[in-house]
């Protein structure tokens, strides 16, 4: 691959992408991956794994309802079951179990689950001390694999595998799938070493789960995860599981041919998820799990009726926590009797993509709460400060999971907001950033097509934005049947734009026709029609 654009290549330099590493950077490799063994306790977790397999003891997966947890659930069952295996998955239920290996959850595996003699956590378990302890006791082994950050003190494992606990640099951003598919290369290699698996390869399925999970759960696309969604990207025509791809042919309403990661990202991710969110997950690991295009093709229809269930519940409580907002307040804390808790992450995070960088979000629903903050917090930091009004909590900095003690709402919104007008002296610049600021004829369909080989974009390598000032719009009008988007021309040009989700602008921008205007926009190639370049809108000042 080879870049025309000398704006794309002023990018990469700006991103720390030198003219050394641009070659691995545009051509990312399976053969540059590095080897599953330097992941610390990997060895050991593969050797414990495999000596209960000749040992025939009943193997439990133990998942997560995401789509990261499902996918690492579905990579080793896969594994497992192919090397001759017992085992089942198991996944919490989100609303009556919640994350992890509550003591709920691990009660219900032990019931349902009684022959177990192996437990392997999947984006789960580093934190479970005392249920990990409790299981041994029975004398049940445990093998923890996870990606989240530990407490003070580690579980006494079996063995543990963890990038947060011990990982040279280049596994450090690694998702739970991505954890499980080092895991699962190992075992099947180690298999084939002690001669108990002379089977097929089943690396091109589980890459392709890897991959979608590690986009859906926002890693990093840098380095190991960056080649590990690429040829995820690659392969999923032909080497995907069957369920996925018929998932895809739902949800894109064509098979296509070439995958982005706006399709793990947009499309597959947000389905997988919501099955979790608005039932147990199981149905999205038996889609991924089964090889019956019959059965996929339905489970795929139940994924994607719990994806529209989603969304339709989504915009009822956004449009509330919307009518609920407290003007000016450091930090917003919203409760919705009656709502959904499996969608409050994702109305907190429009809510706050509505307030900018104003303060934190908190939505609450049934006495759960999730919270996203802007740049200039620690969101996990904050709960730290308010941890006497909350029975649980845990995150990461930009997002994080709570539970509000009983009659302890008014004093938490008052502590949140409290520490929130302390540290809103470190917010930073409000400046929008652009990546290049551009003339309206460096907009090419050269530059387009460079703008692709920068892809898989996600955390990390974010799709480039570009800046205009002072153009004129013409032509503005509604886009969609509801007219919920936006459409224009700039004037002298001819360049289009399609500004989404931003209809409401349209008579506003139509009134200011003869007023300049900067624009923050992608750039993107259209197949609509003739091909043609066209503005994907990200913010008009």
């Amino acid at each position: 691959m080879v870049l025309r654009s000398e704006i794309v290549r002023r990018i990469l330099e700006a991103r720390g992408i030198s003219a050394a590493d641009l070659e691995s950077f545009l051509n990312p490799s399976l053969r540059d991956l590095a080897p599953p063994e330097d992941l610390p306790g990997l060895v050991a977790a593969a050797d414990v794994v495999l000596d209960a397999v000749a040992a025939k003891k009943k193997v439990v997966i133990f998942g997560d309802y995401d789509c990261d947890g499902v996918c690492a659930t579905a990579i080793l069952v896969k594994t497992l079951s192919a090397l001759g295996a017992d085992v089942e998955p198991f996944l919490p239920d989100r609303r009556s179990e919640g994350y992890g290996m509550s003591d709920e959850a691990v009660a219900r595996m032990l019931r349902e689950c009684p022959e177990v003699g192996l437990v392997i956590t999947v984006d789960n378990g580093i934190n479970s001390v005392q249920q990990v302890a409790d299981l041994r006791s029975r004398g049940i082994g445990v093998v923890i694999t996870d990606h989240h950050l530990p407490g003070d003190e580690l579980p006494e494992a079996d063995a543990l595998v963890d990038p947060k606990v011990a990982a040279p640099e280049e596994f450090s951003n690694l998702c739970g799938a991505g954890v499980a598919f080092l895991l699962a290369n190992r075992l099947v290699s180690e298999s084939k070493r002690r001669g108990t698996y002379d089977g097929p390869s089943i690396g091109g399925a589980l890459l392709v789960l890897a991959g979608l999970a590690t986009v859906t759960d926002l890693m990093t696309l840098l380095g190991q995860n960056r080649i590990l969604v690429a040829e995820a990207l690659r392969r999923f025509p032909v080497l995907a599981p069957v369920g996925l791809r018929e998932l895809h042919i739902r949800a894109a309403r064509s098979g296509g041919d070439r995958l982005t990661s706006k399709d793990f990202a947009f499309l597959l991710g947000p389905r997988i998820n919501a099955a979790g969110r608005m039932a147990s997950g199981m149905e999205a690991l038996e889609l991924i799990l089964s090889d019956d295009r019959e059965i996929t093709r339905e489970l795929a229809r139940i994924v994607d009726g719990y994806n529209v269930m989603r969304k339709s519940i989504e915009q009822k409580m956004t449009d509330e926590a919307m009518s609920k907002i407290v003007p000016g307040a450091p930090a917003q804390v919203i409760d919705l009797p009656g709502g959904h808790p499996g969608v409050v992450g994702i109305v907190a995070a429009r809510v706050l993509e509505h307030l900018g960088d104003e303060g934190p979000v908190c939505i609450i629903a049934d006495g759960h709460g999730s919270a996203r903050a802007p740049d200039w917090l620690n969101v996990r930091e904050a709960f730290v400060a308010c941890s006497e009004t909350l029975s649980s909590f845990g995150g990461h900095a930009a997002a994080a999971g709570f539970a509000v003690k009983e009659g302890r709402l008014d004093d938490f919104r008052r502590l949140l907001c409290e520490y929130c007008a302390a540290h809103r002296g470190e917010r930073v610049s409000t400046e929008r950033a652009v990546d290049a600021w551009v003339d309206a004829s460096d907009i090419t369909l050269e530059l387009a097509d460079d703008l692709t080989l920068l892809e898989p974009f996600g955390e990390g390598n974010q799709e480039p934005v570009f800046g205009l000032r002072d153009v004129f719009f013409s032509d503005v009008k509604p886009l969609g049947i509801d007219g919920r988007h936006l459409a224009a021309s700039l004037r002298g040009s001819g360049l289009r734009l399609v500004f989404w989700n931003r209809g409401d602008l349209v008579e506003p921008l139509r009134a200011s026709g003869a007023l300049p205007h900067t624009i923050r926009f992608r750039v993107v190639a259209s197949g609509y029609g003739e091909r043609h370049v066209e503005l994907r809108l990200v913010s008009v000042d």
